[in-house]
């Protein structure tokens, strides 16, 4: 995580409380310790037991998660990858470099507009093999945004409910919570698929740094579906391989 500025190094008079903290974001303490839980936010510097101080940083980093999920309703898994500094592993210059292709590609990939929101009751009447726990987990998990509507309810991104609707087909195809089937296994599928493009950013900044930023941000774009396909055509070799393999009549020279 990206650190910030520790509380011994700040003036006492600019050290804060956990009541300061709650008053300058609005939060409460509770919603405060979560994010501390999860890994968003920095701990205070501890004092004692139950004492803690804080720095206008903390006030700050509790800001931004609340912009980044009010205004682009990113899940919490999302908002850590952000504030981790995904970029801090490169060099200045490989910095600078990703910088420029990011750029470029706002040219050639869609950009991230404000998503449009879709009640999550909405989701449910139109996708009758979901349940409200699956949307609830899928929120908790980080694998779709989330946020409360004025009455209470739940609103959704619906630029995620992509997932829900797979999620929907996977159930209806049998893959039941009765059989021990839940949306836990598509974070698995998708903390891989995280590890993936961090090799390909690695990849990226270490073969494709000598090139125009405008050159690598079209390679990207033309390349990426090529890539998609091949996870998915390899995906799918390896299961028929695999009980191909396994439901094939044994080798009449392998029987004793």
């Amino acid at each position: 995580m990206t650190e910030l500025s520790h509380p011994e190094r700040t003036p006492p008079e600019r050290r804060l409380r956990m009541k300061d903290l709650c008053e300058r974001t609005g939060l409460d303490r509770q919603a405060i310790h979560f994010y501390i839980r999860e890994g968003i936010l920095p701990p205070g510097e501890k004092t004692g037991r139950n004492t803690a101080f804080y720095t206008r940083d903390h006030v700050e980093r509790l800001a931004l998660i609340k912009r980044l999920q009010q205004e682009r309703f990113l899940p919490l898994k999302a908002i850590k990858a952000l504030l981790d500094g995904p970029d801090e592993a490169f060099t200045a210059e490989q910095q600078r470099f990703l910088a420029d292709v990011r750029a470029n590609l706002e040219a050639v990939l869609p950009s991230a507009a404000p998503p449009a929101l879709v009640p999550a009751k909405r989701l449910l009447d139109e996708l009758p093999d979901l349940d409200p726990e699956d949307i609830e987990h899928a929120v908790e998990l980080g694998l779709i945004g989330g946020t409360k509507a004025a009455d209470g309810g739940l609103l959704l991104p619906e630029s995620d409910t992509w997932l829900l609707e797979l999620l929907a087909k996977m159930r209806a195809a049998g893959l039941s919570r009765e059989l021990g089937f839940s949306v836990a296994d598509l974070a698995f599928y998708q903390n891989t698929l995280d590890e993936l493009f961090r090799h390909e950013r690695r990849l990226l900044s270490e073969r494709l740094a000598g090139l125009p930023a405008e050159q690598v941000a079209s390679m990207i774009a033309t390349t990426l579906p090529l890539v998609q396909s091949f996870l998915s055509r390899y995906h799918a070799s390896r299961v028929r391989d695999f009980f191909g393999a396994s439901t094939s009549e044994p080798d009449p020279k392998d029987k004793p």
